[in-house]
């Protein structure tokens, strides 16, 4: 049996203030990519906020697109 896809977007960007989550230019937002686990979209995530750590203005998040899609799923 597979696994179901539960895919999830990585992307990121500077903030205004480092402990909110408001963009300064959500044009120049860094959209890593959407990818088929949790697992997968993590790995993308550190790699991409360790290559940012001396930034504290960047930041990068995953989001779960699979609960957009179909919210009554959880």
């Amino acid at each position: 049996m597979t696994k179901p896809q539960l895919l999830h977007l990585v992307f990121g960007g500077e903030l205004r203030d480092p402990s909110g989550t408001e963009f300064v230019d959500t044009s120049k937002l860094d959209l890593v990519g959407i990818y088929p686990n949790f697992a997968e979209a993590r790995r993308a995530w550190q790699a991409r906020a360790q290559a940012s750590v001396d930034d504290a203005h960047m930041r990068y998040f995953i989001v779960h697109l699979h609960r957009l899609l179909e919210p009554d799923e959880d």
